[in-house]
């Protein structure tokens, strides 16, 4: 019997799916997002519904929303605030930044200067923002989602190795087929008859999203699925496909992976996680923290297809 954590997540997935066309593997990640507690690096082409996602999401969970549109001018003070000074009685006051929301949309990351990511990832490490030698904890819950545009490069900071594994998940969008097409379509110009519409009250409250963190963490992991998660973090270290990495997945690959497994399965309606839960989040929690040799890229290679031969070399059981 589901408990009534699942039905609300249940009903936040159904919202979500009425206002996207054919992106159920993004809000499946979205959803794994918010109840394992971490973060999540979209990347796609413009207008493949990225920010629009991360917006629908925002309107059915109570709490602060905050969007910062990144830019090659941005310092860290615009997203963590900054320190007041009163002259009239000497205090000093504290004005937070956009950065203390519940949920943070960060969009295209990749334009913020290294100073501005740099902020960010205290951010989504530690939960807190230092400012004027002072530390100030962030709200909870707290969940950055940051997007990327894959097809521009000029003013653009590529994010640094440290900065992206912090991501629980990095996902990754394309331009959809035919039939998806026609039903965005669709969907838009439903809502443009429409007009504008009353605002829906939030399903999911802070309360209940707690309740579905502790549960999630109690999905049971069978000792042989987490020897499956060892052996694939394992192959980036040694054996035939470590010869093209020059970084390997670091032990945060495995907790991640686990972490978002038993999300999955939670939200499938599971008390435990199988191998297909695994397998289905390994490129997204996986890719992101290798680092290929210049040779393998040279050949084509991606750590995406790194993953790919992970999965079908590594025997699940």
């Amino acid at each position: 019997m589901a408990s009534e954590a699942q039905e609300r997540m249940a009903a936040l997935e159904g919202a979500l799916a009425a206002a996207l066309a054919g992106q159920e593997r993004l809000i499946e990640r979205l959803m794994i997002a918010l109840v394992a507690g971490g973060h999540l690096l979209i990347e796609g082409p413009p207008g493949v519904a990225k920010t629009r996602a991360v917006k629908a999401l925002a309107a059915g969970v109570s709490g602060r929303f905050a969007r910062i549109q990144c830019t090659p001018d941005l310092v860290p003070s615009d997203l963590t605030g900054t320190p007041v000074y009163h002259p009239h009685d000497g205090t000093t006051e504290f004005l937070p930044g956009p950065v203390f929301s519940n949920l943070v949309l960060v969009d295209e990351i990749n334009r913020a200067p290294p100073k501005v990511q740099s902020a960010l990832l205290e951010s989504m490490a530690e939960g807190q923002v230092t400012a004027g030698g002072e530390t100030h904890p962030l709200p909870a819950p707290f969940l950055v989602v940051a997007t990327q545009n894959p097809i521009e490069h000029e003013g653009t900071f590529p994010l640094p190795e440290a900065q992206l594994d912090r991501f629980l998940l990095y996902t990754v969008l394309h331009l959809p087929d035919e039939a998806t097409e026609r039903r965005i379509l669709d969907l838009v110009e439903a809502e443009s008859r429409a007009g504008r519409t009353a605002a829906k009250a939030p399903v999911l409250d802070p309360g209940t999203l707690a309740a579905a963190q502790r549960e999630v963490a109690a999905v049971h992991l069978a000792p042989e699925l987490c020897d499956y998660i060892v052996r694939m973090v394992m192959a980036t270290r040694e054996g035939p496909l470590a010869a093209g990495i020059e970084h390997a997945v670091s032990p945060r690959g495995s907790l991640a992976l686990a972490a978002a497994a038993r999300a999955r399965a939670w939200l499938r309606g599971r008390d435990h996680a199988l191998p297909e839960d695994v397998a289905e989040l390994a490129p997204d929690a996986l890719a992101h923290r290798m680092v290929l040799r210049w040779s393998a890229v040279a050949e084509g290679r991606a750590p995406r297809a790194v993953v790919a031969d992970l999965l079908a070399r590594v025997d699940p059981l």
